[in-house]
């Protein structure tokens, strides 16, 4: 068992050397085969294993790990402030924000219905727009533009309104409301878009092939935006 750990975290051929005679990333692989070698445990916790860790090693343990948790059924409570191994290597995921759980869910429910404007900014790259809003019934204002919403978010007198939409979520195009584009990045497969709408930062994806008219105009999926009342969801567009 101590040898196939050992190959598993590519250190087979150190077998005979002492620990402290490794390098930082070596150890910490030392400390994750010690919490993988026993078979006869509950649960195994981590705590950030992997931070140290080549990008690559990082990507094969990770592959690992998710593997020997199907194989063998134990349970992993995994803590880290990747999103991306959160959001590839769990099942479900806990997110704390200032020593409070603010939402428990799948990957794709955390990305899709962020519960507080925490989650929305910290689950997806780039995070989600939070933009000050006020309310009218069923109608959101931001600066001089209105967005309808399919229903009137129930929300206390006095509290913090704001709406929350994944730049996936927002269509760049000659329809809609005006926008000023303030840069572009391209990333290959998509670029992303950088403005100002109504007076607020905006973002936007757009995907590698996707026009970017001289007199931008963006809409946004109705089913994708959320209202928040002080940093939690009160309802949606949908």
């Amino acid at each position: 068992r101590v040898n196939e750990i050992l190959e598993m975290i590519d250190l087979g051929a150190m077998a005979k050397r002492r620990a402290r005679r490794l390098t930082a990333d070596q150890k910490q692989k030392i400390s994750l085969g010690r919490g993988l070698v026993r078979n006869d445990v509950n649960a195994i916790l981590f705590d950030e294993p992997l931070t140290v860790i080549d990008p690559h090693m990082k990507w094969v343990l990770r592959s690992q790990l998710k593997r020997l948790h199907r194989q063998f059924g134990f349970t992993m409570v995994y803590v880290t402030h990747d999103q991306t191994e959160a959001l590839t290597f769990a099942d479900k995921v806990v997110v704390m924000y200032d020593g409070q759980i603010v939402q428990i869910g799948t990957p794709a429910e955390l990305f899709e219905r962020p519960s507080h404007t925490f989650v929305g900014y910290f689950i997806g790259s780039p995070g989600m727009n939070v933009l000050p809003v006020s309310l009218n019934g069923a109608q959101a204002k931001i600066g001089d533009q209105t967005i309808a919403l399919s229903s009137a978010p129930d929300v206390n007198v006095g509290a913090k309104t704001e709406l929350g939409i994944r730049p996936e979520f927002i269509s760049l195009g000659r329809d809609g409301m005006p926008v000023s584009i303030t840069k572009v990045e391209d990333l290959g497969r998509q670029k992303v878009v950088r403005s100002s709408f109504a007076g607020q930062p905006l973002t936007i994806v757009v995907p590698e092939d996707g026009e970017i008219p001289a007199d931008p105009r963006v809409t946004f999926d109705p089913r994708a935006i959320g209202i928040y009342a002080d940093s939690w969801r009160v309802g949606t567009g949908a």
